[in-house]
């Protein structure tokens, strides 16, 4: 399959405590796999603008937008879907995780906090691979181009 132009998506690294909020990502959860909130961004807007936006549709908070931390990089060479993510530190400014919020667009089906030690010890299943480390750490990372997987 011929390449396609990259995606661009901007994403949150929000710890509260000693814990880094993920969310499931998939409609109906067909997978178990998780990720930092956010997506891709929409044109004539900040990456920071872009983020917020996403955060607030997929968990119900305001945060504001830190530093970029990761560079990231997804593909799918089957179908020539290639995805480029910016993560950025965020800070919570408002709202709680409350139990009955719903992702307007139907897509991010649970939110939680997991710790360092859940993603170290792969407690879970995430992406991308370096999450367990740039979340709490500073300066900018870039992670090679990683197989997308579901």
């Amino acid at each position: 399959m011929k390449a396609k132009t990259p995606r661009l998506a901007a994403r949150a690294l929000i710890l509260q405590g000693e814990a880094l909020l993920l969310v499931n990502a998939f409609p109906d959860r067909r997978s178990d796999l998780w990720c930092a909130p956010g997506g891709g961004v929409e044109a004539g807007a900040s990456l920071p603008d872009n983020l917020k936006r996403e955060v607030y549709e997929e968990t119900g908070l305001l945060v504001s937008v830190g530093a970029p931390a990761l560079i990231n990089e997804f593909h799918d060479p089957a179908s020539g879907f290639h995805q480029v993510e910016v993560f950025f530190h965020c800070t919570l400014t408002g709202g709680v995780l409350a139990a009955g919020w719903r992702d307007p667009a139907g897509v991010v089906t649970e939110r939680r906090f997991f710790t360092q030690s859940d993603l170290q010890n792969r407690k879970i299943r995430f992406k991308p691979d370096s999450l367990a480390q740039v979340a709490w750490t500073q300066g900018l990372t870039y992670d090679p181009l990683e197989r997308l997987i579901r």
